[in-house]
């Protein structure tokens, strides 16, 4: 029998017949071979409350305008000519079905890389309204969504009072990275908004895709987005007063009355336990803000444990709710370093890997700016004392498991980690994969006959295998910036500081500097001379690994069972596979050339990442001349002809990338 979700994805893709001729297109979906029968879709049941309890903008004047006084403003949905599903997510649609949709855009600012940038909003996205959640949705679902209604949207549907210098579209390429990463991050167990399907259409929009002159047509896109709410930390910025360094304010400054009422609606609708608690509305608004941190403490520790950079942690791009928002230039990391940089237009690395707990906390103290006086800025400082904490401790917790620690928590345990990350960086090895082979590593038996060496050269091996060759070190270890421009930064730092800060600052160039300093100690290693300290640094901490595994045998314990255990938690807290940008390029490329199975494909393999599916080992489809099938040769035992291109080697879902993907520039 066909699952639950399958069923409903045909049923929604029956179904959307009508939502995309009603919200997107004007042309039929007979051409599709869909049914629009109605009779199901009227019985569903919105309930739009956030239209109801936050104040709506009275204008229907159409373009981008500033927006005082109100949270949303009605829009229409541009049509989208000819719609085609590119891929759906069943799951992600078992929350809702659905219309009795109010279109409006949300009205929000944001601090965009430190700076005030004034009026944002939801400048290519669409509220369509609120479902309320089918009967028998799962009460663990509930829980994590109180109100028992979701809110629905579509991004990229067309123009909207916050479109800004755009036209309100999105591409087929960021589309399609939206919809996968929504479906991964849930299936990972990281708190998201999900996405629901991806439609494409023969619609054209013009992008300059590496801002480098040479804009192409592209295919409009639309992706269906499932939340409990919307509402993100910038939706509290726009009554903030003129900024002192931009001079910008928000549209409603002035209107302390609507940020009352709006922070009132967020309460008592997904923070109800909070808002029953609390007579007193300074309590009430700490217990949130309390909340708010903690939820966002426990979502960026999560974000590190699994390898994932945000890209853009942006205020307004920080959900109210802790919940992973809005996917741009994500990415996932391969070769672990800390520095780690997903988004190539962030230069200053303000948004790197390491640095996302900090932002996070940075991130919480404008929002809590944004909140005063219902929340004392007192209160609010103490609270965020409080994250740090709180990061720490949910970020232990999660590599304890990581690393098959389930007996007993030392406090050496934090050392084991941060030496265990830095062998990962100075061995260049693959995260994903370096966690995944940790639980082949057993725990001692203790019994005769045990070489415990053997066990640690075996262990080394295997490690080994994910380690980084020293043509890639190098590649990885070359300054980004131009060593002229280098020269006059360092001479301009000496010389006149003042000028210094305003083009760069000392942790962009010390990056640089140390760039430099370990390319030129590259330069003078050899690959053997590598390979044997790669060899040693592992050997070193597999010692003190398996030390610590020890003492979790203590006291009687049964290794076999334990060892059982181990693995059984360790494998469902590291990922067979994650969604590599190599991976998702090539299923953005073979959707660009008309072949939609691969985006399937990879949706299947991102909704079970801690298994290997049977079937599912490999890509279907590999672009740029390279073969689908890597037992596809011509007769000279050669690759098929690339044309010109370079041939793309075809390799597993879960293998380190291969070296194509290091041209992937995402923005």
């Amino acid at each position: 029998m066909a699952s639950a979700g399958a069923r409903l994805a045909r049923l929604y893709i029956s179904y959307s017949g009508v939502i995309l001729r009603r919200s997107l297109s004007h042309a039929g979906m007979e051409d599709m071979g869909v049914s629009t029968s109605r009779s199901s879709l009227e019985r569903l049941e919105f309930d739009n409350v956030a239209l109801k309890k936050l104040p709506l903008d009275p204008s229907t004047e159409p373009g981008v305008r500033q927006v005082r006084g109100a949270c949303f403003s009605r829009v229409q949905p541009t049509p989208l000519k000819n719609p085609k599903f590119v891929a759906v997510s069943g799951p992600a649609l078992a929350l809702l079905v659905m219309p009795g949709s109010e279109p409006a855009a949300h009205c929000y600012c944001g601090h965009q890389f430190g700076q005030f940038a004034g009026q944002l909003g939801d400048g290519a996205a669409c509220y369509l309204g609120e479902v309320k959640a089918p009967v028998d949705q799962s009460p663990e679902l509930l829980h994590e969504n109180p109100t028992g209604r979701w809110e629905i949207q579509v991004k990229g549907a067309g123009l909207t009072p916050y479109s800004r210098q755009a036209d309100g579209r999105k591409v087929l390429r960021s589309s399609i990275r939206e919809f996968l990463c929504s479906e991964a991050v849930f299936a990972l167990g990281v708190p998201t908004t999900r996405a629901g399907s991806v439609v494409t259409s023969d619609s054209r929009v013009m992008r300059d895709i590496y801002y480098d002159g040479t804009p192409r047509m592209e295919r409009c896109s639309v992706v269906l987005r499932i939340a409990p709410s919307f509402i993100r930390f910038g939706s509290f910025e726009i009554f903030k007063r003129a900024d002192e360094f931009t001079g910008r304010q928000g549209p409603s400054y002035g209107h302390d009355e609507i940020r009352t009422q709006m922070l009132d609606y967020v309460i008592e609708t997904f923070y109800p336990e909070i808002h029953q608690n609390h007579s007193d509305r300074i309590e009430r608004n700490t217990a949130f803000f309390r909340e708010v941190t903690l939820r966002t403490a426990r979502l960026v520790a999560q974000w590190q444990c699994v390898g994932f950079c945000h890209g853009v942690l942006n205020t307004d791009n920080m959900s109210i709710l802790g919940l992973t928002l809005d996917y741009g230039p994500f990415g996932f990391m391969d070769r672990f370093d800390p520095d780690f940089i997903c988004n190539a237009s962030d230069t200053s690395g303000r948004y790197s890997y390491q640095a996302q707990p900090a932002i996070c906390r940075w991130n919480l103290a404008r929002l809590a700016e944004a909140l005063v006086p219902d929340l004392p800025p007192d209160r609010a400082e103490q609270v965020l004392d409080e994250y740090l904490p709180l990061y720490n401790g949910f970020y232990l917790s999660n590599m304890r498991k990581k690393l098959g620690l389930l007996r007993m928590e030392e406090p050496e345990d934090e050392m084991l980690v941060t030496e265990l990350m830095q062998t990962m960086h100075n061995t260049g090895t693959d995260f994903t994969n370096t966690f995944r082979s940790l639980s082949q590593i057993s725990c001692p038996t203790q019994q005769e006959g045990e070489d415990e060496s053997e066990v640690i050269k075996q262990a080394t091996e295997l490690l080994l295998q994910q380690c980084a060759s020293l043509e890639e070190l190098k590649a990885a270890n070359r300054p980004t910036m131009d060593p002229r421009e280098l020269a006059m930064l360092l001479s301009m730092a000496q010389s006149n500081p003042a000028v210094f800060q305003m083009i760069s600052d000392r942790k962009t160039v010390a990056r640089q500097l140390e760039r430099l300093s370990r390319l030129k100690e590259l330069m003078d290693t050899t690959a053997e001379q590598l390979r044997a300290k790669q060899t040693e640094d592992w050997s070193c901490w597999i010692k003190k690994y398996r030390q610590r595994l020890a003492r979790e045998c203590e006291s009687g314990v049964d290794v076999t069972d334990l060892q059982k255990e181990r693995v059984h938690v360790m494998n469902n807290n590291n990922p067979y596979v994650v969604l590599r940008n190599y991976i998702a390029q090539n299923a953005i490329e073979a959707a660009e050339n008309g072949d939609l199975s691969e985006v399937q494909r990879v949706l299947k393999v991102l909704e079970k990442p801690f298994s290997v599916q049977e079937g599912l080992e490999k890509p279907g489809w590999v672009g740029r001349g390279g073969v689908a099938d890597s037992e596809e040769r011509d007769e000279t035992g050669e690759e098929g002809n690339t044309s010109g291109a370079e041939a793309r080697v075809l390799v597993p879902y879960d293998s380190k990338p291969p070296m194509w993907a290091n041209e992937i520039c995402v923005t």
